[in-house]
């Protein structure tokens, strides 16, 4: 039987960013015509008809072959993603973010599902097969769900915007080792200038539908766009982010001779002239927009469900960020369900270290004592550093007891680059690029080191590194035998529902001595369990921002900094915070359930590399791959 699946779903750059036109001609005409022939190609590469007699190995491989061939024409429609895979096609072009390139790639999908249903012989493939078929389908059904509230998502919120993530990906991403590859960043700052201009327009084409963000993110996105246009070459103290970046990529190609000095001078000039004739005006028509539209916005900030459609739109964002069919209803009572039971271990550990107070007066304790706190000074943040290092080195020892499957990518930890940085924003992680030439990133903010408290570090470390985010996305993207598109999935609730699960199996692999930092994996657990309350609570049943935030303090020792961002951050994201505790009480469950039904052939390796071993997966095909996993051991 097929997987009966729900819920849409947005690929997480693709469907936003999708197929970018050559610089110098018209996009839409170079998508029609890229559409056009690959809509040939899929039904050509779909030849033999699945009604040719094969094996399940040979007619899996064929679907594999012909899977791979689809993802490559994926690809082609986001020469981002191409970028941030490590590979140097359409290096010098930036992807066409308009609602109708959008609508061009959803076409091209569903003309991809009509020829996999009519090609292929689903009862004739391997339960791999089988598999991969029903997840291609599933995100095309997820895409084409959503597509109806295309101008919902807001342009910009507490956890960055365009304005902020375009000169980031050529600062961090576009990697500059050739004359060539400067000529190609050089290009691509034409490219966002334009991709910014579209970006405005689905602002204001959400506007116009009495769709906007809450007034504090059109602050957040002015003053981002500020921080990037201002200085050299635009004025103002110091050198703006894009022109010091370029400028360092030039001196090195120049130190390293690949480039002459009159080269270096001539292609500086390029690079000011482009910030100042195609990036610098568009980012003062989206500050200009900005400024005159936030009064048309909610100074108090209200949930989706305020929205025209909202209530439709916040089911479709919990659908896709769970992958299941649970409702505001059932989320929420779930999350209170948790709150009370995390509150029950909190209280342990309060008698354990001694503290004379009611679990309350603990929190106060732990959010301002000085003690759980590095100083707010470059020293500060650089032991903050250091110590998150010696938790991975750490942990690193132990893996092998745990996993079959290892990563071989590399792990770097950094400060978020200041003029992306958040007074108490969400430290996060960026993966690198399957063939190892870009680690992966785990980045901190740390302008207010009062937000970053001692108990919390060792949790979050774990959760962004490994075995979290780094280890999981990593080994994803290092599978081989299955076909390449998997190796790239983002489904939400399994990589972040296996972050959150990591805190606790680091905790069961012996770290955590710690009881204050043991305490600071419950505050993290708590504060997942927290976010089905009060997501729910501000989106599907009318809950004000202070709201949300007195239940937050009430239930955590949270600082109170990173609460308000928080809150901020689930009021411009609706649904996305609901995704940590669902997929982490699955793996849980499913986890149960193996040891219940294994007895003694149980193993935590085996079961580790079945749920890392297909790469990410919507909830209920992660429980049937397990269910398969459980009878194989039985069986064996």
């Amino acid at each position: 039987m097929r997987t009966k699946l729900h819920s849409p779903f947005i690929p997480s750059l693709l469907a936003l960013a999708i197929l970018s036109g050559c610089q110098g001609e018209d996009p839409n005409q170079a998508a029609d015509a890229a559409q056009q022939a690959q809509s040939a190609q899929v039904s050509e590469a779909a030849a033999p008809a699945k009604d040719q007699a094969t094996n399940p190995a040979a007619e899996t491989a064929r679907l594999t072959e012909w899977f791979n061939d689809r993802y490559e024409e994926q690809l082609q429609f986001s020469p981002i993603q191409l970028s941030y895979l490590g590979r140097k096609d359409q290096y010098d072009q930036i992807d066409d973010m308009s609602e109708e390139a959008q609508a061009r790639e959803l076409a091209w999908h569903a003309k991809t599902v009509e020829d996999l249903k009519k090609n292929f012989d689903y009862d004739n493939l391997t339960k791999a097969g089988k598999e991969s078929y029903d997840l291609w389908i599933f995100q095309y059904e997820q895409a084409k769900a959503a597509e109806p509230f295309k101008r919902h998502s807001y342009f910009a919120g507490e956890l960055g915007g365009p304005e902020a993530s375009l000169p980031n990906f050529l600062i961090n991403i576009h990697k500059v080792e050739t004359k060539e590859d400067m000529q190609a960043y050089i290009a691509r700052i034409e490219g966002i200038s334009r991709a910014m201009g579209q970006m405005l327009e689905r602002a204001q084409l959400s506007a116009k539908d009495g769709i906007r963000p809450p007034r504090f993110a059109y602050d957040l996105a002015i003053e981002r766009a500020q921080k990037v246009t201002t200085g050299a070459p635009f004025g103002g103290e110091g050198e703006a982010p894009l022109y010091s970046d370029a400028k360092g990529k030039i001196e090195a190609l120049k130190k390293d001779g690949n480039i002459d000095d009159e080269t270096a001078a001539e292609m500086l000039a390029q690079v000011e002239k482009s910030l100042k004739e195609n990036f610098k005006p568009v980012y003062d028509q989206y500050v200009a927009w900005l400024q005159e539209d936030r009064e048309n916005a909610s100074e108090e900030p209200k949930g989706a469900s305020s929205l025209p459609n909202g209530e439709a739109f916040y089911n479709n964002r919990l659908a896709n960020y769970t992958t299941t069919d649970l409702t505001a209803d059932q989320v929420h009572e779930i999350g209170l369900l948790e709150v009370a039971r995390i509150r029950k271990e909190m209280e342990a550990i309060k008698e354990q270290v001694g503290f004379d107070g009611n679990l309350q007066e603990f929190f106060t304790f732990i959010r301002n004592d000085d003690q759980f706190y590095y100083p707010n000074t470059d020293e500060g943040r650089e032991g903050y550093l250091a110590e998150t290092r010696g938790f991975l080195d750490d942990i690193e020892k132990k893996l092998p007891e745990y996993f079959g499957i290892l990563p071989k990518a590399k792990l770097v930890v950094k400060r978020v680059e200041p003029f992306r940085e958040v007074p108490g924003g969400a430290q996060h992680y960026q993966s690198g690029t399957p063939d190892g030439s870009r680690p992966g990133t785990y980045y901190v903010h740390m302008s207010d080191m009062s937000a970053l408290s001692t108990t919390d570090m060792e949790t979050v470390t774990y959760h962004e590194g490994s075995p979290g985010h780094h280890m999981q996305i990593s080994i994803a993207q290092e599978l081989e035998g299955i076909p390449q598109f998997r190796t790239q999935a983002h489904f939400t609730p399994y990589i972040e529902g296996w972050a959150l699960y990591s805190e606790l199996l680091s905790k069961e692999m012996g770290q955590f001595e710690d009881p204050y930092k043991d305490f600071g994996r419950l505050t993290a657990e708590m504060w997942r369990a927290i976010r089905l309350v009060v997501d729910t609570g501000m989106h599907a049943k009318g809950w004000t921002q202070d709201q949300a935030v007195e239940y937050f303090l009430e239930n955590s020792a949270i600082p109170e900094s990173a609460v308000r961002s928080e809150v901020r951050r689930y009021l411009t994201l609706p649904g996305q915070a609901t995704s940590y505790k669902i997929g982490m009480l699955k793996i849980l469950e499913l986890r149960e359930k193996a040891k219940q039904e294994l007895g003694d052939k149980f193993d935590i390796r085996g079961f580790h590399d079945t749920v890392l071993g297909g790469g990410a997966l919507p909830l209920p095909m992660l429980e049937e791959r397990i269910n398969r996993w459980i009878e194989e051991v039985q069986q064996g």
